[in-house]
């Protein structure tokens, strides 16, 4: 559709726009994710002018980026930004005004939040070799966004369904068991009342026995061993704990490994909430050391310090998993390198990245037993084939009774869903 009114922005295109389409073209730049020490860091040589800042200019740019891609600029506003324009302020002016408007759909509706109005003195925008929109580039950087809640969960469905839509039908729903329980859904034939069970009376076959037992009398005399209650199938629970590797390797070598695997995380929280209400997850990273971020967070994680301490994460996800009284207990790690850090008895990290170092593999191979003894499943999803990390996940895997994949980051949401899916199918004896 074309738009050839430039005397006044009247809003018409910006109100045509998708605006959860656009959002899901921007999730790679909202999950971003850069160096832990600010967004001109980098671990080797301290700062670069490389920017991964979180500003409105940025954000603009990233949404004028979208639009082009999507084709929803007129032909006007793409001459004007290609430099093969005239030069005309209407048209600059309205591309100006169309990115305010859509800053401020995504605030209004809960996706985004600023630190300032939306309203700036000013709007820049610039493509590399083309004509550019720029009336207050300085004010536009002093706005920083940050991603809500409401915009993580929108991010997670739209992830889990395209991962889903990949792998094809996905019959998922609880965790089914052999055993019968008296709950909600009824599954069997209804069974005499027991002390301790739901009270999820079988109105029919309780009549029944109460007239089959004193007759058709009035009023009718019901008794304790008329009760009979339904039978549903036992729906098992899960807990989980994603580990997130967060060394460097994440993301040196030209791969951003670690954004793709925050957006696993948000699909299986939005999988669990809306399908598994009984299950929880919870998010560890590891990296010289390992900790627990809230999946609030997720969004503005960042990778680093160096090292990988497998250890410390294996065993702050065990005590998460075993503070949770739940019948499945598993780890989801996500990783591309070996062990190469642990945490001694004073505290200090002992580091030795050159190798698989004895003591290191020693110490993480402990807590991998230690997970065995507990009942607590171990799947891991790797990044890389280094040899050593495949040789040391093998012996986890042998280890932990689970399992290891080999992936990458355009296929690791499928395969981690598959695997999640499966192990929930599947029936526990």
């Amino acid at each position: 559709m074309r738009f050839a009114t430039y005397s006044k922005y009247n809003g018409a295109l910006a109100d045509a726009i998708n605006l959860q389409d656009l959002l899901d073209r921007l999730a790679d730049f909202l999950l971003q994710s850069g160096f832990e020490g600010g967004p001109h860091f980098h671990p080797w040589w301290g700062w670069t002018g490389d920017s991964e800042d979180h500003s409105l200019d940025a954000l603009k740019e990233a949404l004028l980026q979208a639009l082009i891609e999507s084709g929803q600029l007129t032909p006007e506003m793409l001459r004007e930004l290609r430099g093969e324009g005239d030069g005309d302020e209407d048209v600059r002016r309205e591309i100006a005004e169309l990115l305010n408007e859509l800053v401020q759909k995504l605030v209004d509706e809960g996706y985004l939040n600023l630190n300032q109005p939306p309203q700036v003195p000013g709007n820049h925008v610039e493509m590399p070799g083309s004509g550019m929109v720029d009336e207050g580039k300085e004010a536009a950087q002093q706005v920083e966004f940050n991603l809500t809640q409401k915009g993580m969960d929108f991010l997670g469905y739209r992830t889990l369904r395209h991962l889903l839509s990949a792998i094809g039908h996905a019959n998922y729903g609880a965790h089914d068991t052999a055993q019968l329980a008296t709950g909600i859904e009824t599954g069997a034939a209804p069974r005499p009342y027991e002390f301790g069970d739901t009270m999820n009376l079988d109105i029919a076959a309780t009549l029944e026995r109460a007239l089959a037992r004193h007759g058709p009398t009035f009023p009718l005399d019901l008794d304790y061993p008329d009760l009979m209650v339904h039978q549903s199938e036992h729906r098992s629970s899960c807990a989980t704990v994603l580990m997130l590797d967060i060394s460097h390797s994440m993301i040196l070598y030209g791969e951003d490994r670690f954004t793709p695997a925050k957006k696993v995380a948000l699909a299986l929280s939005h999988l669990i909430r809306t399908q598994y209400p009984g299950d929880t997850l919870r998010v560890v990273t590891f990296g010289d050391r390992a900790r627990e971020i809230p999946l609030g967070e997720l969004s503005q994680a960042k990778v680093g310090p160096f090292h990988t301490n497998t250890a410390e994460g294996l065993k702050l996800a065990r005590r998460l998993l075993l503070a949770q009284k739940k019948d499945m207990r598993q780890i989801v790690m996500i990783t591309d390198g070996k062990p190469s850090a642990i945490t001694l008895r004073d505290g200090r990290v002992y580091k030795n990245p050159a190798g698989l170092d004895p003591r290191v593999i020693r110490e993480t191979l402990r807590e991998v037993a230690a997970c065995r003894r507990s009942g607590i499943l171990i799947n891991t999803f790797m990044l890389a084939r280094d040899p050593a990390l495949v040789h040391f996940v093998g012996t986890v895997c042998q280890m932990a009774r689970g399992k290891a994949y080999f992936t990458n980051t355009m296929t690791l949401g499928e395969y981690v869903m598959r695997d999640f899916l499966r192990r929930r199918s599947r029936r526990v004896r």
